[in-house]
């Protein structure tokens, strides 16, 4: 059984799964569609991502676009600080951000809606994390948010990260609202 931990930016849900330990260690359920679709959460997901990264890792803020993404993540190894970003435009909370510790210790998982950019910083030596996807990854529908965007705001807990070409180089939340794509992410539509 899943419970609802926190809800932020009006889509954003912090779940906590039923953990039991005992000496010999832990049991979950990581994954049930009727406990989620209970929730109002998606229940089916065809797509499962696995990551892997070091120290100081930031990675985002992704999205896509076409067609609209949701994920499901948690940390498997390691902790990491996840973060989704309100892309929709018309939205109340346009721009603001939501960020939560996650890790294989907690065992939080995050869902962010389609319309959030998202992304995470690893905060341990190494973190695993693994999410699930509302569709298929279509790399012509994809868009990037610079992480450092200062319209933003963000407070990540490394101030060099390390980063990947394309997160490096990516677009500005103003400059992904002037584009025609943004219009897949229109707020109550």
């Amino acid at each position: 059984m899943f419970r609802i931990e926190e809800r932020a930016l009006d889509g954003v849900v912090v779940l906590r799964p039923d953990v039991y330990e005992d000496r010999r260690g832990f049991f979950m359920e990581s994954y049930r569609a009727d406990h989620l679709r209970e929730l109002g959460l998606p229940g089916e997901f065809p797509q499962d991502n696995h990551s892997r990264s070091t120290r100081g890792v930031v990675r985002g803020l992704h999205f896509q676009y076409d067609p609209p993404l949701a994920k499901l993540m948690r940390v498997t190894f390691g902790s990491a600080l996840l973060v989704a970003v309100d892309i929709r435009i018309g939205s109340p909370t346009l721009g603001q951000w939501y960020g939560v510790e996650v890790s294989a210790e907690n065992k939080r998982q995050v869902w962010a809606p389609p319309g959030f950019a998202r992304g995470f910083c690893v905060m341990s030596d190494v973190a695993e994390l693994q999410y699930k996807c509302t569709t298929f990854w279509n790399p012509k529908g994809e868009g990037v948010v610079l992480w450092s965007d200062p319209a933003i705001g963000i407070k990540w807990p490394v101030e060099n990260p390390i980063l990947s070409d394309k997160d490096s180089r990516a677009q500005t939340l103003a400059q992904w609202l002037a584009s025609p794509q943004a219009q897949a992410f229109r707020y109550g539509a």
